[in-house]
């Protein structure tokens, strides 16, 4: 708190790069907030290479004192978090991909939760998926579906509740505090390990689904492959880090591979096995079309397309970390990092 006037203190953390398209929807969604206490963001960019350091720049003409500009030449996201929470002197910090921009009355609703709720350590809300072209909307309908993403309720919605993790939380200065900083060995699931390791040292983390910001969703089914493959494979090495199974959501996918290799080998013991192994696939098949036909109907073959790319994707990363990491020992690197949220 502000000694003297009493007003809450938020920072917002952004690392970015290559932004020009978003990154100043994004800053200025958070700095034209309707908020009784102080907002300062920092963004920390990772050399980008486009026009967003010189977007960046007038917007620091435009905000001198309450945008802080700050550069991680590693390009590394967790590195970036790390850079801005040290930065940042601030009650409440949050941190936020720059493909996001804010409602007016997001950050007082984030603040005003811990009022209604002290025991909270950490508050959410949900995403809602914005949409740059056909494909980008399939997808996010996909992401929005219990069966596309499982109790991933930051996706999904429910009602107001205690849960796991969230997506761009807001923390009490107090949880850096007692557990330390974003993991920079982990180039994807970074949130998700931090908010293992908050929720495993005694805080609590609040969903509350008045709280939303939108996400522009990368419109590729390649770039979404891409993405879950890594979360896949780097979620086992959040699960080696701490000697258990972080999520039981996180083993459906991967046991959804195994099950394909295993049906596909019964081909050359029998057709009668090979067609009673199928059920499980029919099954799979009609639980997508329900499901894709529930969110939209117009969209339901590409909505229907996203899931399995969804799930193989992330199962077949799962089994690569099994792999490499757990059996093998092959550390991973940092190297092919994706410096976006």
């Amino acid at each position: 708190m502000n000694s003297k006037d009493c007003k809450p203190h938020v920072a917002i953390i952004i690392p970015c790069f290559n932004e020009e398209n978003f990154i100043s929807a994004c800053i200025t969604s958070c700095l034209h907030q309707k908020f009784i206490g102080e907002i300062k963001v920092y963004v920390v960019d990772g050399m980008s290479t486009d026009s967003t350091a010189h977007i960046l720049s007038q917007l620091l003409l435009e905000f001198p004192n309450r945008l802080h500009l700050l550069f991680n030449p590693k390009r590394v996201t967790p590195i970036s978090l790390n850079i801005g929470l040290q930065e940042a002197q601030a009650e409440y910090k949050m941190i936020l991909g720059a493909h996001s921009t804010l409602p007016p009355d997001y950050i007082q609703k984030c603040v005003q939760a811990f009022e209604n709720h002290p025991e909270a350590s950490c508050v959410g809300g949900i995403i809602l998926n914005q949409y740059a072209n056909a494909t980008s909307e399939s997808i996010g309908l996909a992401m929005s579906s219990p069966f596309g993403v499982g109790n991933a309720t930051f996706r999904t919605g429910g009602e107001k509740k205690w849960v796991d993790t969230v997506a761009f939380g807001m923390y009490k200065h107090e949880v850096f505090e007692k557990i330390g900083w974003f993991n920079e060995d982990l180039i994807r699931n970074q949130d998700d390990e931090f908010n293992f390791r908050v929720t495993k040292a005694g805080f609590r983390i609040l969903f509350d689904p008045s709280i939303h910001c939108d996400y522009f969703v990368r419109g590729s089914y390649r770039k979404l492959w891409k993405q879950y493959f890594q979360y896949g494979f780097w979620k086992v090495y959040v699960n080696i880090l701490h000697h258990q199974v972080t999520s039981i959501r996180q083993l459906f996918p991967a046991a959804f591979v195994l099950y394909l290799l295993i049906w596909m080998t019964t081909l050359s013991i029998s057709m009668g096995i090979f067609q009673i192994s199928s059920i499980p696939a029919m099954m799979y098949l009609l639980a997508g079309l329900f499901f894709a036909l529930r969110k939209k109907k117009s969209k339901w073959l590409y909505i229907a397309l996203s899931f399995p790319i969804l799930h193989l994707s992330y199962g077949l990363g799962y089994w690569k970390g099994i792999i490499q990491l757990g059996i093998f020992k092959i550390q991973p690197h940092a190297h092919h990092a994706q410096h976006n949220r």
